[in-house]
């Protein structure tokens, strides 16, 4: 190679690094969403909640998945990805200063509920916005490797609330919402990113409406994906808000000394996220994807009978690391299904995010009625669903 090739190489291996890094900071953002476990136990102690009401924020959040992505995947056909992008980071900001005002019951649910859009909007934007800087076989590792970086988001926030509620940290007087502070500056940031880099969209989508995304579910695939991602997110929203539960459950210790149960699954998850990346480049996506539904299997198992620290954690680790590639495979099947509908799609995909309203409702009800092991039963049916998916893979183009 030449010296005027290699510069060449180069500066082009510097501009596609300079549009990645912007895009992987929304991921980072995408992340926020996942506070609402943390936040949802400290709330529950502060107003003296039951499971069932408690669950109901993570249930807020994840239920504006079932109205906002579809539309939001005819409005990335009219306004562009980046616009969209941009449009939910706005939504996350405003979401993440409303409990800064207070952390009364209603104030809660009003700011989970625009978490939520905003993140519905973003997950179905963002994910095919990927695609106009990687395509092809390498879309499931980079996607993965997104993940990866909204894992960080998602370990940080009980770290950061635990920190405040334990004043290690200068709080400003908000203790352990001092956590939306930090991630609303983080927003900012984000949106500032994102602006001022140029991506070249391909052309959009031919114009569609709600019935003609909704026909999609009537492909056999695309159906099996779209429940396959409402099992993976009702698991994570699950074990992200019953973890300390089975902890303070068994072992009668305090919520601040549980929470690490969080921490621990978002190592794992982050860890499982990163590792992906990489072995999704060598190892078939369906070997991968059935390694990591035993691995979920057997953190059931252990969850149901575990009453010691270390057996519990154990299950724990074992559900993060699991689970953490399941939903950028499902994703990016679907995409390479159907490669002339992704904003379509998409739309659809982040729609199957509502499982994150089904799985912690029915977790809070069963734990009400026979303690958290109802609510690992729940999780198992989930478990249990995606070890048939695995079947399915091969069906994908």
């Amino acid at each position: 190679m030449n010296s005027s090739s290699a510069m060449s190489a180069s500066k082009k291996g510097t501009s596609t690094l300079l549009l990645f890094l912007p895009v992987m900071l929304c991921f980072f953002a995408m992340g926020f969403v996942d506070l609402v476990g943390t936040a949802s136990n400290y709330v529950q102690r502060d107003l003296q909640l039951t499971d069932s009401q408690a669950n109901l924020f993570p249930s807020l959040v994840f239920f504006w998945f079932l109205i906002f992505s579809v539309p939001t995947g005819m409005l990335m056909n009219k306004i562009g990805r980046k616009k969209t992008v941009l449009l939910s980071l706005g939504v996350t900001f405003v979401s993440l200063l409303i409990p800064l005002t207070g952390d009364s019951y209603y104030t809660m649910l009003i700011a989970f509920s625009l978490l939520g859009i905003g993140n519905a909007i973003m997950q179905t934007s963002l994910n095919p916005l990927v695609t106009n800087l990687i395509s092809g076989d390498k879309l499931a590792s980079t996607l993965t490797f997104g993940q990866f970086v909204k894992a960080i988001a998602s370990f940080l926030a009980p770290i950061i609330a635990a920190a405040g509620a334990a004043a290690t940290i200068p709080t400003f007087g908000l203790s352990w919402r001092v956590l939306f502070l930090i991630f609303a500056l983080v927003s900012i940031l984000s949106v500032a990113a994102l602006a001022a880099t140029p991506i070249h969209e391909e052309k959009p989508d031919k114009a569609s409406g709600v019935g003609e995304c909704l026909k999609l579910l009537g492909k056999p695939f695309i159906l099996l994906c779209f429940l396959g991602i409402m099992c993976h997110v009702g698991i994570d929203v699950g074990t992200n808000t019953t973890a300390p539960k089975i902890i303070m459950e068994r072992l009668s210790v305090s919520l601040e000394e549980a929470s690490f149960a969080t921490g621990l699954y978002f190592i794992f998850r982050t860890a499982g996220c990163f590792l992906g990346a990489f072995i999704l480049r060598v190892m078939s996506a369906r070997k991968f994807f059935a390694v990591s539904v035993l691995m979920m299997l057997a953190a059931m198992i252990l969850l149901f009978t575990g009453h010691t620290l270390g057996v519990i954690y154990t299950g724990i680790a074992l559900i993060g690391f699991g689970n953490s590639n399941i939903f950028s495979i499902v994703f990016s099947q679907a995409l390479l299904d159907s490669p002339n509908e992704k904003n379509e799609v998409s739309g659809l995909m982040i729609m199957g995010l509502f499982g994150g309203t089904i799985f912690p409702l029915a977790m809070g009800f069963a734990a009400d009625a026979i303690g958290q092991a109802g609510a690992v039963a729940v999780m198992t049916v989930g478990v249990a669903y995606l070890l048939y998916y695995t079947l399915k893979i091969k069906a994908a183009k």
